[in-house]
């Protein structure tokens, strides 16, 4: 199920670049920078653990690599493409085909079932229903939740709306997955379960994927950790002697 995204990336494998990309936030008093002066390339096939104290700006570099933000300064690329000149249409097609979103909370349709919340994004990008529901479907079984594709999602526990929302993230076979502390919400046990499956789904789909997390478990499972601190980003080596996951 490998995904075309090489396809996206410069022809040196990267899919994802930042250059001098800054980001800070006016407040009454004074201004606020969050992110200063980041550089650093992804390259297709990655997975990636984005480490840091909360407030570091995690939340804040995944809204602009996604185009839901815009920098103070600086520019990202998408491999030869630049994200900031992006009309408001071409930015809304790039987070529907090729970015799948996955957050701390997983802002499902309550009242919808889990199979009606990994159809609706594909019909929003155009596909046909049937087509739509047999991916949806094949998802589902893929994340364990055959049996609970009928049941509305608000009835669904914490660790199955989850994997609903990892479910509906793949939908539309992106390039990339982004997702913003998707164990926090999660209990150590039903946390691991989660992360084993989105390694699993990372290697299986062909993704690149940059997880923002506190979990130690899962930084441990990545290819590289960067680490945001001070509005600077830097590399850590990856250390595999991880028992189990942290407290979020």
């Amino acid at each position: 199920m490998a995904h075309s995204g090489s396809q996206t990336a410069e022809p040196n494998g990267v899919l994802l670049r930042a250059e001098r990309l800054s980001k800070s936030f006016q407040s009454a008093a004074e201004t606020v920078t969050v992110l200063d002066n980041l550089n650093f390339e992804i390259r297709a096939g990655e997975f990636i653990a984005l480490v840091g104290e909360s407030g570091a700006g995690k939340t804040t570099l995944l809204y602009l690599l996604a185009a839901l933000d815009t920098p103070s300064s600086g520019e990202v690329y998408f491999g030869l493409r630049r994200v900031g000149g992006f009309s408001a249409s071409e930015s809304a097609d790039y987070r529907n085909r090729q970015l799948g979103f996955l957050w701390q909370m997983h802002y499902l349709l309550p009242e919808f079932t889990a199979i009606e919340n990994v159809i609706l994004p594909q019909l929003i990008a155009g596909r046909e229903f049937g087509g739509a529901r047999r991916r949806a479907q094949d998802l589902l079984e893929e994340v364990g939740l055959t049996r609970a594709a009928e049941r509305r999602a608000g009835e669904l526990s914490g660790g199955e709306q989850q994997r609903v929302a990892l479910a509906r993230a793949l939908a539309n076979r992106p390039t990339m997955l982004l997702a913003d502390e998707p164990t926090g919400s999660l209990d150590r046990q039903t946390a691991r379960r989660v992360i084993e499956l989105l390694e699993r789904l990372h290697r299986n789909h062909g993704l690149t994927s940059v997880l923002a997390t506190h979990n130690l478990e899962l930084a441990a499972r990545a290819d590289r950790v960067l680490r945001l601190s001070d509005g600077r980003l830097t590399e850590e080596a990856v250390s595999r002697a991880v028992s189990g996951p942290a407290g979020d």
